[in-house]
């Protein structure tokens, strides 16, 4: 991972980022979407829409299952030299970076539309809803190994927490940070950047 100080951003924090986005702005586009009959009518529209979402919803939370066993059995304990960096931070530099490519899936959810009515939208809701999934189940691998999962935040931003250009994941105490496991807000604030 290199020398000297670095910052390191939580796992399941980055995999969460566009989670919620996904999941509200896919409601959304579905209900804009219902409203024109479409091509093929309302009701196939919202159909193909539901099977759609559970099969997005399945397909991203499997995968690169075999890359992420990998990057998780391969896990290392953080160096004291590391600087962890805020959930909110990390959450807001994911979504900075990815806002277009957000935006034009929302557009083109809501266009879809007028062939399929809602279900675009459905769609994205299921790929929101598969992540959540995703996070959860890193939020038990952390609880289960006493550990929190960190990698560096430039790999992150660049290719995702399982990305190619990630060369491997960090780990640290559960006390580490201001994310709980999984990637969801402490019950209690914390100070925030910590050093570990």
């Amino acid at each position: 991972m290199g020398r000297g100080a670095y910052g390191l951003a939580r796992v399941a924090v980055i995999v969460r980022a566009p989670a919620g986005w996904l999941w509200w702005s896919g409601l959304l586009a579905a209900g804009i979407g219902a409203l024109p009959p479409g091509l093929t009518g309302r009701r196939i529209g919202v159909l193909a829409g539901i099977a759609g979402g559970l099969i997005a919803a399945s397909a991203v939370y499997a995968a690169r299952r075999r890359r992420w066993r990998a990057l998780l059995g391969a896990a290392e304990r953080a160096g004291r030299s590391v600087v962890l960096q805020d959930r909110a931070v990390t959450l807001r530099t994911w979504r900075r970076a990815h806002r277009r490519w957000l935006l034009l899936a929302f557009l083109a959810a809501v266009a879809s539309s007028f062939a399929l009515p809602a279900a675009g939208g459905l769609l994205l809701a299921g790929a929101g809803l598969g992540l959540w999934a995703k996070a959860l189940w890193l939020g038990r691998w952390e609880r289960d190994h006493d550990a929190l999962l960190w990698v560096r935040t430039e790999a992150a931003v660049r290719g995702g927490a399982a990305g190619r250009t990630v060369p491997g994941h960090r780990t640290t105490g559960l006390a580490a940070g201001d994310a709980a496991p999984g990637g969801t807000r402490k019950p209690r604030r914390s100070t925030g950047a910590g050093r570990r």
